[in-house]
């Protein structure tokens, strides 16, 4: 860790503790190997965010942007937090919304650029969360075979004079269980369902993958993870027979007719930070772009295609960089506790129980050509970006690429224990079906059974500090 001028300040000076010390040149204290690594306090590296946090601890740019970058990830800012309009408006730079969408701006699904829930109430509307569909097969470049006559996203909402798609629900099943000491847990398994059908019935083999919104934070970070270092975690064949097998995401890229790594999405579904923002304005907000300059209507759905756009595309190359720039350029929160007794304790159960073999602490980023700010820095997202089967329980039977159902790509931890103040809630997985850490962890199944059994088979004790390690984070 280098001691730079800037984290000089009385927030970082209460912050550092021990780190102080190893800086100024005073004697260290008692290290607590293996568990304490001095760098871990900067997960984000020079990028990182040590000067706000509570609700707006997302919101911050990275610590090391340049003054030819400031400019432009406020502009991204502003596109990225405001609403888009119905076309035509006096608004031009932000009108084409729809004809079918599920949210009006990127912000209303990752509010404060954190993370989504599910609906918590049984009528409550689908506001950071949305649904995948598709008839379980993959089409001609390995993408999920979307469903016939509602495409492979459900959209609830619609510009006027256009029928919205239907109403998507979700209903949760109780499933108990009991750790080793004899302590009983309750986990919820969700069902869905999708009523006020606009265009027909649903295609009988179809399939519902749900998808909360997820984190914004270090994402060009992680887009500049060099691909060699992907490839050299992976393990697709368990070649060292521990029992995980990771596997790089490969997805076909449109703009240069190439199969590519994924990286982005719940399943690796992009390769991008600008690809995941094009899609994501499609998908979520019907606003066309150069990568994506048809609306997704399909054929059964006449007063779509016919709606008039609001520019072709409806955003522009210029804006669409700026986007994301804006998101490549969000600063991961500095970490508070990471070198407290329970949590360098919960540490050691973390990499004990095999937690670490997917949720990898460390990388160090390579060059990512026009932002140095991310280039060359030593991060910890908690995550070694692969797939991994996570078992049937977790399955939602829609594959895509070279993910089947049961595959998602490792979460970043990064962050996680900020997502109670920034968004007020705890809800956890792809699907937000776990109320914490705890069930997270008892949700894993497929590769990471063992390491679920590890724990559950741990003291009370011993839990708590694990899932305190995480929560730290």
């Amino acid at each position: 860790m280098t001691c730079r001028a800037r984290h000089w300040t009385s927030f970082a000076l209460a912050l550092l503790g021990p780190a102080l010390a190893a800086c100024s040149g005073a004697p260290e204290v008692e290290r607590q190997e293996p568990a304490l690594d001095r760098n871990e306090w900067l997960p984000g590296g020079d990028t990182t965010n040590t000067l706000l946090l509570g609700v707006n601890a997302f919101t911050m740019p990275a610590a090391n942007a340049t003054a030819e970058h400031s400019p432009n990830f406020y502009t991204g800012n502003s596109f990225f937090n405001q609403s888009w309009v119905q076309a035509p408006s006096s608004t031009e730079a932000r009108d084409g919304l729809g004809p079918l969408f599920n949210a009006r701006s990127c912000s209303a699904c990752h509010f404060k650029d954190g993370r989504g829930r599910p609906p918590l109430e049984p009528d409550e509307a689908f506001l950071s969360m949305l649904l995948r569909i598709g008839v379980g097969t993959r089409g001609p470049h390995g993408e999920p075979a979307p469903d016939p006559s509602y495409g492979d996203q459900l959209q609830p909402f619609a510009i006027a004079g256009v029928m919205a798609e239907g109403t998507p629900h979700v209903s949760y099943t109780e499933v108990k269980g009991s750790y080793a000491d004899g302590a009983s847990y309750v986990l919820l398994e969700p069902a869905y369902a999708i009523d006020e059908l606009a265009f027909g019935p649903l295609d009988p083999g179809l399939v519902i993958s749900p998808r909360v919104a997820p984190a914004m934070s270090g994402l060009g970070l992680l887009e500049a993870i060099p691909v060699e270092r992907l490839e050299a975690l992976a393990d697709p064949d368990d070649a060292d027979a521990d029992g995980i097998s990771g596997r790089v995401q490969r997805v076909w890229d449109a703009a240069s007719g190439t199969t590519v790594v994924g990286r982005f999405g719940w399943k690796a579904e992009q390769p991008s930070v600008r690809d995941q923002s094009a899609g994501a304005f499609l998908g979520d907000m019907g606003i066309t772009s150069s990568l994506h300059p048809e609306q997704n209507c399909t054929p059964l759905e006449p007063d779509c295609a016919q709606a008039r756009p609001g520019g072709a595309p409806e955003i522009g190359d210029e804006l669409l960089d700026k986007v994301g720039l804006y998101g490549r350029l969000l600063a991961v929160p500095v970490r508070e506790r990471w070198d407290h007794t329970g949590v360098l304790r919960g540490k050691i159960l973390f990499r004990d129980a095999g937690c670490g073999s997917c949720h990898v602490a460390s990388h160090r980023t390579g060059t990512l050509p026009g932002l140095p700010e991310v280039s060359d820095q030593l991060i910890y997202p908690y995550t070694d970006m692969l797939l991994h089967d996570m078992g049937e329980g977790l399955s939602d039977r829609r594959p895509s690429f070279e993910a089947d159902g049961a595959e998602w790509r490792t979460p970043p931890l990064w962050g996680l224990r900020l997502y109670r103040d920034v968004n007020h809630h705890d809800r956890l997985l792809h699907d937000g079906r776990a109320r914490g850490v705890a069930e997270a962890v008892l949700w894993h199944g497929g590769e990471a059974a063992a390491a679920r059994d590890r724990f559950i088979a741990m003291s009370a004790e011993k839990r708590a500090l694990l899932v305190e390690f995480v929560e730290s984070l």
